[in-house]
């Protein structure tokens, strides 16, 4: 009886820790849904809808890095040239400042066929009460290593 309610206490302890940790904070629940918006754009083909979600100062690190609005639309105009998006992104992880600031989201980048081909780091910035634009956004492309034993 004992190992029993030993064991009912760790599992009820584990569900509680889980349950925790995915408890997000109405900052983290907006730059997650600003992100998923984000990204949306790029399934829907619309740069109108990309761009406003682009600081007016924002930079994008790739090939070139881009500074400004303007130079970003610019750079990734051609992503949105073709019926079908060359890639799609997904937010993982969103953390905030504490003062609800700044806040950094991260994911995988897909292929068309779903096949993870990077991860992407963007930081967002409170413009106004519960308004996030993109500030610094960079991509990374995926380790193929192999891994040592």
């Amino acid at each position: 009886m004992k190992l029993f309610t030993t064991v009912v206490w760790l599992l009820s302890f584990l569900c509680w820790h889980i349950q925790a940790e995915q408890v997000l904070s109405p900052e983290q629940q907006q730059v997650f849904a600003a992100e998923r918006a984000f990204a949306k754009s790029m399934a829907d083909r619309d740069l109108k809808a990309f761009e406003q979600h682009l600081s007016d100062d924002a930079i994008f690190f790739g090939e070139v890095v881009l500074k400004g609005k303007a130079a970003v639309v610019e750079g990734w105009k051609t992503f949105y040239q073709h019926k079908t998006a060359p890639f799609s992104w997904e937010p993982t992880q969103v953390e905030v400042l504490q003062d609800g600031t700044l806040a950094l989201s991260s994911g995988p980048v897909k292929d068309p066929s779903g096949k993870v081909i990077a991860t992407f780091s963007s930081v967002w910035r409170q413009e106004q009460p519960g308004v996030w634009k993109v500030v610094f956004d960079k991509g990374c492309g995926v380790c193929h290593c192999d891994k040592k034993t």
